[in-house]
């Protein structure tokens, strides 16, 4: 549920041409590309994960007519297979607080983008995901992380224009960004 609302507000902030060619990184189960999908109606939409069993279970979560039409694959976000400017979108949901090297992955978030292409993203800070609870519940890694200043200059840093977001400084981020 919380992903569909998420998705509402980013489709009445943001509009994808009909040929857009999208990527959503760390796709999980499938649910956010089945909502790109929906939503934004891309031409091309692949989504990937590092976990090759989370991308298994994108073909068993999602029934077959749900993940028609979309690619899904196993891939790094710090290292994209794709020629620089391919992706008129890339959508993220809570991945790059889960990868090392997240100004290397963001870095690799902009190479691929087009010029004006959007970057979709929800973020989640430290003070949430490594809170007395949560930390032993889910891994995350606990060097180079950043909060709320240190991810919009690496944003800013990377070359992109930070648009509209929603934030809770203790929680996390949730917005769009364009390729300058």
């Amino acid at each position: 549920m919380q992903q569909y609302i998420e998705m509402k507000w980013l489709r009445k902030n943001a509009q994808l041409k009909p040929d857009a060619v999208v990527l959503e990184i760390g796709c999980g189960r499938g649910a956010g590309a089945h909502l790109i999908k929906k939503m934004f109606t891309p031409s091309v939409l692949q989504a990937m994960d590092l976990d090759i069993r989370m991308v298994q279970r994108a073909y068993t979560y999602l029934s077959p007519e749900k993940w028609e039409g979309i690619t899904f694959y196993v891939g790094d976000a710090g290292s994209l297979p794709y020629v620089d400017g391919t992706m008129d979108a890339i959508f993220g949901f809570g991945v790059l607080h889960h990868v090392l090297d997240w100004q290397g992955a963001l870095a690799e978030i902009v190479r691929v983008l087009k010029i004006g292409g959007s970057y979709f993203f929800e973020e989640l800070y430290p003070s949430f995901y490594q809170n007395f609870l949560t930390r032993h519940v889910l891994l995350h890694p606990s060097e180079n992380r950043f909060r709320s200043e240190d991810f919009k200059q690496a944003v800013d840093d990377a070359g992109l224009e930070l648009g509209k977001y929603l934030e809770c400084k203790k929680f996390g981020i949730f917005g769009l960004a364009a390729k300058r």
